[in-house]
C-alpha cells in the first residue's frame, strides 16, 4: 500500500467492518482472548483505552500478535502528546470523548484517522474541517438512542458517524438502517468467554450485513 493511502485504506476497512470492540482490560493475554473471539467472529476492529496506563504496550502488542488480522487503535486519547505515544505504539486510528485541536494535527501528520467526540452539528463540522474520519456521536448515544443518527445526517448527510454507547443486538439494525457508519461495542464483545465474545461478534456481523442490504 502507498504511504499516503494509509490513512484512507484504514478508514475505509473501518467502515466496511461496521463495528468494533472498545476494550479496557490490561491484561494481554485477556486482550488477546477478546481479539481471538472478534476474530471467529468477523469483527476486526479494536479500540484500546487510554484509560488505563498500559494502553501503548497492549496496542503495540496486538498488532505484532495478529499483523494484518486486526485493526488496533487508541481510545479516550485526549491531547497530542497522547496521540503521538499511542501513534508510535502502532495504533492504527484514534478516538476521544472530546474534540482537540492539537490532537487533530498530530493525527494528520502521521496519516492516521482521528474521531473526536461531538456533541452538536457546530462541534461535528469544526471536527471534519479538521480533518476527523468519523464523527464519534458521544455521549449523546446513550440519551437519543439510533434516531441521533438522523440528527446528525438530516443536516450533514455525507458526514461520517460513529455511535458509542447504549448500542444492543435489538437496536443495532436500526442504528444501520439510519446509516451509522460504525458502531463501538463494549460489554458485548468484550466480556464473558472468547467463545460468547465470538457468539456475540457473529449476531452483530450478521445484523450489520442484513441491514446493510435492506
Amino acid at each position: 500500500m502507498r504511504p499516503f493511502l494509509k490513512k484512507a485504506d484504514i478508514t475505509c476497512r473501518i467502515a466496511d467492518c461496521g463495528a468494533m470492540a472498545i476494550v479496557r482490560t490490561t491484561s494481554c493475554r485477556r486482550a488477546e482472548e477478546i481479539a481471538r473471539g472478534c476474530l471467529a467472529g468477523g469483527i476486526y476492529v479494536m479500540e484500546i483505552s487510554c484509560t488505563n496506563n498500559n494502553a501503548p504496550e497492549l496496542i503495540a502488542h496486538l498488532r505484532k500478535k495478529f499483523p494484518g488480522k486486526l485493526l488496533v487503535g487508541a481510545g479516550t486519547v485526549l491531547d497530542g502528546e497522547t496521540a503521538r505515544e499511542v501513534i508510535l505504539h502502532d495504533a492504527q486510528f484514534v478516538i476521544a470523548p472530546n474534540l482537540s485541536k492539537s490532537c487533530a494535527r498530530v493525527c494528520s501528520r502521521y496519516q492516521v484517522p482521528y474521531m473526536p467526540g461531538c456533541t452538536s452539528v457546530t462541534e461535528a463540522v469544526k471536527a471534519l474541517e479538521l480533518g476527523a474520519a468519523f464523527i464519534k456521536a458521544f455521549p449523546i448515544s446513550d440519551f437519543y438512542g439510533p434516531k441521533l443518527v438522523s440528527v446528525f445526517k438530516t443536516p450533514i448527510p455525507d458526514l461520517p458517524v460513529l455511535a458509542s454507547g447504549g448500542i444492543t443486538l435489538d437496536n443495532l439494525a436500526d442504528y444501520i438502517r439510519r446509516d451509522c457508519d460504525v458502531c463501538g461495542f463494549g460489554g458485548l464483545l468484550t466480556k464473558g468467554t472468547e467463545e460468547e465474545i465470538a457468539r456475540n461478534a457473529r449476531n452483530i456481523r450478521r445484523i450489520i450485513d442484513q441491514s446493510r442490504t435492506l
